[in-house]
């Protein structure tokens, strides 16, 4: 975990519901989903046979000021691509 001005930020979704400020990484959260969800940003289809999901992570920031005040939390939902070999997932 970092260490920034009192602010933790956690390395996994579980740390940051269940940790210090879990309530608004949870509200941050929320949010950065329902906007994924909003803007279409990705699609369900059935994988081919063989082939496995890439997984994803949240990754968690917290945005400071020009004062050093917590600004926001950001979290973000990401994709684990190094996962992805080339030649078989990828051209």
């Amino acid at each position: 975990m970092h260490m920034a001005l009192n602010v933790v930020e956690p390395s996994s979704f579980a740390d940051a519901i269940s940790g210090p400020n879990s309530e608004e990484w949870q509200a941050a959260s929320d949010a950065e989903y329902q906007s994924l969800i909003e803007n279409a940003t990705w699609e369900l289809v059935n994988l081919p046979p063989g082939r496995k999901a890439i997984d994803c992570k949240w990754v968690f920031r917290a945005k400071f000021d020009s004062k050093g005040r917590i600004d926001r939390y950001k979290p973000r939902l990401v994709a684990k691509g190094y996962e992805q070999k080339q030649g078989i997932d990828y051209d």
